[in-house]
């Protein structure tokens, strides 16, 4: 059984004892998203690697 959580921050970032906390970090970029819109780019790419990985043709 694993876990993941994702944490999204606000326009000024994460606190850096959230930071250090996560086991992997990654980012959309140096943009700023709203909360809302920042979920459904996070949730379309989890679905898009799903697809790919099993040979779904979503990404052509």
């Amino acid at each position: 059984f694993s876990k993941i959580d994702f944490v999204i921050g606000g326009s000024l970032g994460l606190s850096k004892q959230i930071k250090q906390r996560a086991d992997l970090k990654i980012s959309f970029g140096r943009i700023t998203l709203p909360h809302q819109l920042a979920r459904v780019v996070l949730l379309e790419q989890i679905y898009r690697a799903f697809m790919i990985n099993e040979g779904s043709p979503y990404h052509k």
